[in-house]
């Protein structure tokens, strides 16, 4: 939208990450410039042509020039990145956060596409740290309110607000996890019925989060908060919600992170140019989304219940992991991983690593709780440093991180990957 509004001629391309395949491409593309968005600053020094443009919030490849970023010309390479200022790309500021701060730079109008980078910002869980955005994603959100198009609230954070029944709202809600109710259909069902809430409106649909009286709401969230143990789970549980104001409710796409699984869903099916309709406002775009949507749900149901089911779950000194091979696609990994890590049934203490079969080798996806990172553990480094010892590339965040790596080399891989966990956490 910023180059359209500047008159520019451009084409628009949709990769999954960074190959040699990918590197090749940018450096022998024709066009003046390249702008990169979300990808691209872990191998800065491998673009060889001027005019490189990166926005990205992944750690920064240490081979290519620091401190500083050059907004002055298009005649040599230039990325914008947090970490080049000291600042975290994991949850002060996101791949589109990045983008929207050069497209507001560009032009200061451009503040009506703020509501996108908050929309890009939950999508990477950037809220979960303290249960609501802040540093530069704190000032987005402002330009976003400003202009009208993100009301800012307070209530419980689970996923679903508008688009699942409440009993499933509640039962599906695992971050955090609340004793008798996470899939606790039973203990759901009781809970519902103890105070008397109505599961369907009069018309016959099936009431929402978002259906609810308010009294209604504030009720359960105290039943809930009054089972977690730990003030970190409490945390977890009550904080902001973001509502985009440009569409209804139960559009799904009126709540940011119902709006942000749309988007994912369209990237991880193979659909990407579904989701960039619905970003350019294209409301029609959103029935081709719907089938994307209920893919990924399926999928995700479908994918979790494999490992749990199979027991793939294995353990190492200071790793833990599963190897899904070709039953669960490589773009979900990373989600299922997650899910595995706070289903109960994983160890919080140590970080996860799941394989998946790729095209181009084996997709690894690494996962680890806030409490790890806080004690040191860098899983971008991990990624980056293990995939090299087997002839793969990788980076990422220091809490979510991934690499490619050759087929056959995932013992290889595991067992450096145990080496460097030990080495961060233990020194």
């Amino acid at each position: 939208m910023t180059l359209e509004r500047l008159g520019k001629q451009f084409v628009m391309d949709f990769e999954k990450k960074i190959s040699e395949e990918t590197i090749d491409k940018i450096n022998g593309c024709e066009y003046d410039m390249v702008w990169i968005c979300d990808l691209g600053s872990a191998y800065m020094s491998r673009f060889v042509r001027n005019g490189v443009v990166v926005t990205d919030h992944h750690v920064p490849d240490p081979l290519w020039r620091r401190g500083q970023t050059f907004l002055d010309g298009f005649l040599s390479s230039y990325q914008m990145n947090p970490h080049l200022y000291g600042r975290s790309g994991s949850f002060e500021v996101c791949g589109a956060g990045m983008t929207y701060l050069l497209s507001k730079t560009i032009d200061p109008k451009n503040v009506d596409l703020a509501y996108l980078a908050v929309i890009g910002a939950i999508g990477d869980f950037q809220d979960d740290r303290y249960s609501r955005l802040v540093s530069y994603n704190r000032i987005i959100l402002g330009d976003a309110e400003k202009a009208g198009d993100i009301s800012t609230g307070y209530g419980l954070r689970y996923f679903g607000r508008e688009t699942r029944p409440v009993l499933q709202f509640l039962q599906y809600g695992n971050e955090p996890r609340v004793e008798g109710i996470t899939d606790d259909r039973d203990g759901c069902m009781d809970l519902l019925y103890k105070y008397d809430i109505k599961l369907t409106a009069e018309d016959g649909r099936r009431n929402t989060w978002v259906d609810l009286d308010p009294g209604d709401r504030a009720v359960l969230a105290d039943e809930l908060m009054s089972r977690l143990t730990n003030d970190e789970d409490r945390k977890a549980l009550m904080g902001e919600i973001y509502t985009v104001n440009r569409y209804e409710v139960h559009s799904g796409l009126n709540d940011s992170k119902e709006f942000a699984t749309i988007l994912n869903s369209c990237g991880r099916y193979d659909d990407a140019v579904t989701g960039e309709r619905i970003c350019m406002g294209d409301v029609d775009a959103l029935k081709d989304a719907e089938r994307n949507r209920s893919d990924h749900r399926k999928n995700i149901s479908t994918s979790l219940a494999y490992v749990k089911e199979n027991h793939l779950l294995r353990r190492l000194k200071h790793v833990q992991y599963f190897d899904a091979g070709t039953e669960i696609r490589e773009t979900v990994v990373g989600i299922v991983a997650g899910m595995v890590l706070n289903s109960g049934e994983a160890d919080t203490g140590m970080p996860i690593v799941a394989f998946a079969v790729a095209d181009d080798g084996v997709k690894v996806s690494a996962r680890a709780s806030r409490s790890l990172t806080d004690r040191g553990l860098d899983l971008s480094q991990i990624m980056k440093d293990a995939a090299a010892s087997v002839g793969g590339m990788g980076g990422g965040h220091s809490v979510a991180a991934g690499a490619t790596i050759p087929e056959g080399k995932e013992e290889s891989f595991l067992e450096e990957v145990d080496k460097l966990v030990a080495a961060q956490l233990c020194g």
